[in-house]
């Protein structure tokens, strides 16, 4: 039996695609580049696979991951074009290694959330954004265990934000912690709306960059 870790990016019209028809379009794919999957034991088997740190549907992704395991060793360089030659457009694979830490040491995250303003960008807008992320407190309505939405205060869990204007789009750049608990930068621009309703944008997008173990290097 050997472990992989697979890299892949997710962008465009792939955005749109749910986690679970993400896992059955990877588990497609397998079978037709002719990757045999080990299979768990049972009445239903299913192929062993799993997303690190599932997107949230609507964002991108530069740095996705799918850990699987199959019965035997592959040629790890020449999986992803397999793949690639069976995956549909948006979604690309990048890399396959063997994992270098387990899930519980992956620890933040870099991502890029573009608040978008049909009418350009508000004078002073990055400037009070960015203040009020790394304020004191920032609380906005966040599902909590038991999948109920609860007012939390996301502060702790924001390592650093940046804000870069353009024309009609600022963008934050951010680091955040990614479980444990963790953060969906997604919540940023929900911050900026409860916290400051007159820079609420036309249209937010959500880009992850990279993922982070605990000592900052790229989670692998």
């Amino acid at each position: 039996m050997a472990d992989y870790r697979l890299t892949f990016s997710k962008e465009g019209r792939a955005v749109w695609i749910s986690h679970l028809d993400l896992l059955r379009t990877f588990q497609r794919a397998f079978i037709r580049a002719g990757l045999v999957v080990r299979h768990s034991q049972g009445f239903h088997p299913h192929p062993v696979m799993s997303f690190v740190l599932p997107l949230s549907v609507g964002q991108s992704s530069a740095c996705e991951l799918l850990d699987f395991s199959t019965e035997g060793a592959l040629e790890e360089a020449s999986l992803p074009q397999r793949l690639n030659d069976c995956l549909p457009e948006g979604i690309r694979a990048l890399a396959c290694a063997a994992p270098v830490k387990p899930v519980r040491e992956l620890d933040g995250l870099l991502a890029d959330v573009s608040l978008c303003y049909d009418s350009g960008v508000p004078a002073g807008a990055a400037e009070a954004i960015a203040a009020t992320l790394l304020g004191e407190s920032v609380i906005v309505a966040k599902r909590n265990k038991k999948k109920q939405l609860a007012d939390t205060d996301i502060r702790p869990m924001i390592r650093a934000v940046t804000a870069e204007a353009g024309e009609d789009r600022l963008v934050l750049h951010a680091a955040v912690q990614a479980q444990n608990p963790g953060v969906n930068p997604g919540l940023l621009a929900a911050a900026v709306e409860r916290h400051l309703p007159f820079l609420r944008p036309d249209a937010v997008q959500v880009r992850r960059r990279a993922l982070l173990d605990r000592s900052g290097e790229p989670f692998r």
